[in-house]
């Protein structure tokens, strides 16, 4: 009989110095996407820590977690999280673990049924009817002013390319960058030194090359494909080059042919002569193109 009041004393104590959990389901039938809502409690908890599954991930799977809020105080714990389920079926949410000082205290398991509400043939109503709205020109600029300005900006862009590429044929063909481009070819000639070595076969071959060349651009003649005399009887009928340029390419071409066959053997003073009137005729082509010029009216 004397053991009664120990052993009441010992259970009153445990009570007193134990924590208590206690969880709550507000709804176990739940429509589709419908939130529910789980409040776990835990009461004399005189200051000690609780650990737990890290905040929306307490809840398994299915249960997509809306709202998971934390409250503790000294001596209570609290921890509401609102949740949905997005699938038809039956789902059970497990015991939860909460740990406090090394102690396990688990919750009680829940079954929770989802249903679709939702019934087949039922009319879905807008909840407000479509209006019609007249849209001005304002209106349609602000829809498409960006299809717009694309489109300009893409036309503006090919405008500049296509006048970038005519401007740089322009100038490819202008009389005076053919001139000076074919000044520096006869320089480049020049400092080979075939006039110094007498070395005369090469010399008139590219002589009559950057002439043939010269001739094609600068007068629209077709030297490049021509005989010696066709391209001299055509020089003549097509009476753009002056008379002296006339006479200075014909002997030029005649001795650069005779030099070719072996028919001759020019010295340093006429391949020197041939070279001298080839730059005069490249420098004064200019007067030639005004004249034809003039004389056409173009």
């Amino acid at each position: 009989m004397k053991k009664t009041p120990i052993l009441l004393f010992l259970l009153i104590s445990t009570f007193a110095f134990s924590q208590i959990l206690s969880s709550k389901l507000d709804k176990q039938t739940l429509a589709l996407g419908e939130p529910g809502i789980l409040h776990i409690h835990i009461s004399n908890l005189q200051a000690k820590d609780v650990l737990a599954a890290p905040k929306n991930e307490l809840l398994p799977f299915h249960f997509e977690e809306i709202k998971d809020s934390i409250s503790k105080q000294a001596d209570t714990y609290d921890r509401i999280i609102e949740f949905a389920v997005f699938d038809e079926g039956k789902f059970t949410i497990p015991a939860l673990d909460f740990r406090i000082n090394g102690k396990l205290l688990k919750t009680v398991p829940y079954d929770i049924e989802v249903i679709n509400t939702a019934q087949k043939g039922d009319q879905i109503n807008d909840i407000m009817k479509n209006k019609e709205v007249e849209l001005g020109v304002q209106d349609y600029w602000q829809l498409y002013k960006w299809y717009i300005l694309g489109v300009l900006i893409l036309l503006a862009t090919i405008f500049i390319i296509y006048q970038l590429i005519k401007y740089g044929q322009r100038k490819k063909s202008d009389p005076v960058v053919m001139t000076n481009q074919t000044l520096r070819e006869l320089d480049q000639l020049k400092k080979k030194n075939y006039i110094e070595n007498g070395n005369y076969r090469l010399f008139y071959v590219e002589l009559l090359d950057i002439t043939r060349n010269f001739i094609t651009k600068q007068y629209r003649i077709p030297a490049d494909v021509l005989l010696s005399d066709d391209l001299i009887d055509v020089i003549k009928l097509n009476n753009t080059i002056s008379p002296e340029n006339e006479k200075a390419i014909e002997e030029l071409f005649l001795r650069g042919d005779l030099v070719k066959f072996a028919k001759v053997f020019p010295g340093q003073q006429d391949m020197q002569g041939d070279f001298d009137q080839m730059k005069s005729f490249v420098k004064n082509s200019s007067k030639d193109l005004e004249a034809e010029q003039l004389r056409t009216g173009v």
